[in-house]
């Protein structure tokens, strides 16, 4: 009897080391009866594209994209999912060949983030107010999903103002199809009592402060850092002590994982029993490095 065929898949970023993808879609794949092997890919921070093309050229089927290459993983790609249009990046790619099309990218962060808060900590978005932290790539990602949950308003805060401007001018008309107000400032400017908050900024990962003030946080609101881990800890406390629900990003991680393998494979795994496996290491005291939805 002939071997199966085997698809190779990785996440490619700077670092990756710490990455939990691996075990995630390994588990997916025995989960779903799927043979896959699910690897790592460091790239060099200027050799992402010959890099990235070299694993292509093994016959790798697709790649998850992390820090700092979403936005040129977008640009890669010959054809783009209406979500990675609409974030102008990518942590998903499909490596379909010339006769398919070429390569696909997608971006699954949003749907993630969104099926982990409103399925997994059960808490709505619509009506709601959000603030989104930050205007990088992890940002881009989530804004569309976000504001397609209808809150009563969305507020894009981030260091650099002009930033924040750009990817909420992008947004502005699919803002307006879902009647959501949609704003940009610099964090001192966010306003106050918000049901939801969202970080996507680095903070976390270089161990600074949180952004913004405890004013931004309505009593009893959701405090979600994209983080998790040790690095998200500090802003979990503070979250904590401020009387919100605070959360982590593992769950993002894990859901926006199983969008990538009903992506690449077709099929879509049961996300709960993975969560809780995956929860279950992170908050065991040797848990390894955090990691920002990857």
């Amino acid at each position: 009897m002939n071997a199966p065929h085997v698809t190779r898949y990785a996440v490619a970023g700077n670092p990756v080391a710490h990455s939990r993808s691996p075990r995630i879609h390994a588990l997916f794949a025995e989960q779903t009866r799927q043979t896959i092997d699910y690897g790592r890919l460091l790239c060099p921070l200027d050799s992402f594209k010959p890099t990235l093309s070299a694993f292509v050229a093994q016959g790798a089927g697709g790649c998850n994209v992390t820090v700092p290459f979403k936005f040129e993983a977008f640009e890669m790609a010959a054809r783009h999912t209406p979500r990675a249009v609409l974030a102008q990046a990518a942590n998903t790619l499909r490596f379909d060949d010339a006769a398919q099309g070429g390569w696909l990218a997608d971006n699954t962060d949003g749907v993630g983030l969104v099926r982990d808060i409103t399925v997994n900590a059960g808490v709505p978005l619509q009506g709601r107010r959000v603030l989104l932290l930050g205007a990088g790539g992890a940002s881009a990602g989530v804004l569309g999903p976000l504001i397609e949950q209808r809150p009563a308003e969305l507020v894009l805060a981030n260091r650099t103002v002009d930033k924040a401007r750009a990817l909420a001018d992008r947004h502005q008309a699919w803002a307006a199809q879902h009647s959501v107000p949609l704003r940009a400032c610099a964090l001192a400017d966010v306003g106050d009592h918000f049901d939801v908050l969202i970080n996507g900024t680095a903070a976390s990962l270089g161990g600074g402060e949180v952004p913004v003030g405890p004013q931004a946080l309505k009593p009893g609101a959701l405090a979600l850092d994209m983080m998790y881990g040790p690095a998200a800890r500090p802003f979990l406390d503070w979250a904590t002590a401020q009387g919100a629900t605070a959360r982590d990003g593992l769950g993002m991680l894990v859901e926006q994982a199983a969008e990538s393998f009903h992506l690449w494979r077709g099929v879509r795994p049961d996300t709960a029993p993975v969560l809780a496996l995956l929860r279950a290491e992170v908050d065991a005291p040797a848990a390894h490095k955090p990691e920002a939805a990857k």
